[in-house]
């Protein structure tokens, strides 16, 4: 008997712009994000459309992503912001993912470098790039509490474009 697979996506917001009256929390996206954004949720319809839970930083950029995004995928998982996900490290997060349900199977984090990055690396002990709207799809037989180094046993990376 094999033990289920807990798959965790990582994903940095898409590309967003710095207007000059805009604080770096209420950035928008640019024009490329609002066209990449979509493409993230086509990626995730064919790679990991059972998503059950997501957790996205309350950034204008992170939002906007996920809102864009989710549209493109069947499931309708249960979407929460958590303000510590924004200009969070990895470890950070961790705390973040430590409290997802242990029924959960598929978790999304919609969010930020260089935490994202660093997050990945810290989860698979190998270097990561998340440029604007990428993906990182992480795999664990593992429960969400006992994430932590070297938690990933496979990983996928993908930069959707549109």
């Amino acid at each position: 008997m094999t033990d289920a697979q807990r798959k965790l996506v990582l994903i940095r917001h898409a590309k967003s712009s710095w207007p000059d009256d805009a604080d770096d929390f209420d950035r928008p996206l640019a024009d490329r994000g609002r066209r990449d954004a979509p493409e993230v949720g086509r990626w995730l319809r064919k790679h990991a459309a059972a998503i059950e839970v997501v957790l996205c930083s309350p950034a204008v950029r992170a939002r906007r992503t996920w809102e864009l995004a989710a549209p493109e995928i069947p499931a309708e998982p249960t979407l929460k912001y958590d303000d510590r996900i924004y200009a969070a490290s990895a470890r950070e997060l961790l705390a973040v993912i430590h409290e997802i349900p242990p029924a959960v199977m598929m978790a999304v984090v919609v969010g930020h470098n260089p935490g994202l990055e660093d997050l990945a690396e810290l989860l698979t002990g190998e270097p990561a790039e998340l440029k604007t709207a990428a993906i990182a799809l992480l795999s664990s037989p593992a429960e969400w509490s006992k994430v932590a180094d070297s938690w990933a046993t496979d990983a996928t990376y993908a930069k959707p474009r549109g």
